[in-house]
């Protein structure tokens, strides 16, 4: 926990040390592709995926659904229910297009918001590409007891949500989660 106050330290004693992750890709090419081989070239689960295991966390399983918000909804409900998943990070469906619907599916369900996760991700991201950082809907919240990640689908968007967001703060945002 480099660069942190002593404060901070003990703020995060205690957290999860292993997180077990879902990750949810949500595009209809991907989910086409997984339906007719069983098999996806999906760059950005595949990092999501590795990330995760260089932080010695574990990916349980790697989801792909289609653009459909009773998709996006029941896998968030069927993984959301489950004991051995603490975290579920989707991938895609972002956008502003009609067909990029993870944002309404989600949103709606979502027991409490992190607002600051989509403010610093947008920032992260001004800070690599511009102003067309303001695109980004990335989103995060608490869905049961579990932490709900909205990514964009594009690889650059995994890494900076992954390694400088998510994978040093998931395990501290599991802990007040589950503090009742």
């Amino acid at each position: 926990m480099t660069g942190q106050s002593p404060t901070a330290s003990l703020h995060k004693k205690d957290m999860p040390i292993q997180l077990r992750i879902c990750v949810i890709v949500v595009s209809d090419s991907r989910y086409d592709q997984f339906t007719a081989s069983g098999e996806t070239d999906d760059v950005s689960g595949n990092l999501i995926k590795m990330l995760a295991e260089e932080y010695k966390h574990s990916v349980v399983k790697i989801v792909y659904v289609p653009d459909e918000i009773s998709y996006i909804k029941d896998i968030l409900k069927q993984y959301g229910n489950k004991d051995d998943v603490d975290l579920l990070i989707f991938s895609g469906g972002t956008g502003l297009t009609t067909r990029d619907v993870t944002i309404e599916a989600i949103s709606p369900l979502l027991k409490k918001t992190l607002p600051g996760f989509g403010e610093l991700f947008r920032k992260l991201s001004f800070d690599e590409i511009g102003s067309a950082a303001i695109l980004s809907r990335a989103l995060a919240g608490v869905f049961m007891n579990k932490v709900i990640f909205c990514l964009p689908g594009s690889p650059n968007a995994v890494k900076i949500a992954m390694q400088r967001l998510i994978l040093p703060e998931a395990g501290h945002i599991l802990k007040h989660v589950r503090d009742h």
